[in-house]
């Protein structure tokens, strides 16, 4: 299977829909990250204002691809390729980019989801880091994020029991965004990726970028660097226009450009 066949690219307006479909299960290896790394920058440079992550198959991914770590079992065990900096690319991504999750969603299916900026389940979904049953831990970061998220005694009980839970249980421990029932997931995770979209863009990016330096060196970093991460904004065409729909039309009302 080649990259475009791995994920294809749709648009539905300013949302650029990701459709994972790397038979059978979308296990994360070499082939699911070249193609998701080819359809985040056709998507990027395509225009996209907010990007919709999805599976075209039973399941939303059910782990990593085996095949990029075996080569690496020994006394002196090293990954060939580094999973995590894949996980950061995905992070960084300026876009907002929404992941909904169907079927089961484990191992690095569930660390894909957690670099997305929102994570809408169906609730029959069944998410967690299972590695634990293989004899290793997750390997592109999920602990120390669900640190972030949860906390440590839940990172812990995730991670080293290795089971898989409800949505509604990672929902109700800040893990998740949303649960919805299925039948309503496409309709909900796009609601959210549209008003994405159509939002100011520039100021989705930065408030990604502010985020994620909080969660990784703490408010006070964010704090210093806050004011000169801003700066663009000062200049851009959606500030105009968001102050004056303000002043003519009242609040919530503004269409930005995304410039």
């Amino acid at each position: 299977m080649t990259n475009d066949q791995c994920v294809t690219v749709t648009r539905e307006g300013p949302v650029a829909i990701l459709t994972m479909a790397y038979a059978p299960h979308n296990l994360l290896g070499l082939d699911l990250m070249s193609g998701m790394r080819r359809a985040l920058l056709e998507a990027q440079t395509g225009g996209a204002r907010a990007v919709l992550l999805k599976s075209g198959l039973r399941h939303f991914s059910a782990g990593a691809d085996t095949s990029l770590f075996v080569d690496a079992i020994g006394p002196e065990g090293k990954l060939s390729v580094s999973p995590l900096a894949f996980l950061r690319e995905l992070e960084s991504f300026p876009l907002p980019i929404v992941a909904a999750i169907q079927g089961v969603c484990v191992g690095g299916g569930f660390e894909l989801a957690l670099a997305c900026d929102f994570v809408i389940a169906a609730r029959s979904a069944k998410i967690g880091s299972v590695e634990a049953t293989i004899g290793i831990n997750p390997l592109m970061g999920a602990v120390q994020r669900q640190v972030q998220r949860a906390g440590v005694a839940r990172a812990k009980e995730i991670s080293m029991l290795g089971r898989r839970y409800d949505a509604e249980t990672f929902e109700r421990w800040n893990i998740i965004n949303r649960v919805v029932d299925d039948e309503k997931l496409d309709e909900a995770a796009m609601v959210i990726a549209l008003e994405l979209g159509n939002g100011p863009t520039l100021a989705h990016t930065i408030t990604k970028q502010l985020a994620n330096l909080a969660a990784a060196h703490g408010v006070e970093a964010a704090d210093e660097a806050m004011e000169q991460m801003q700066l663009p904004l000062w200049a851009s065409e959606d500030l105009k226009i968001g102050l004056e729909s303000l002043m003519t039309r009242g609040p919530g009302l503004a269409e930005f450009k995304g410039k």
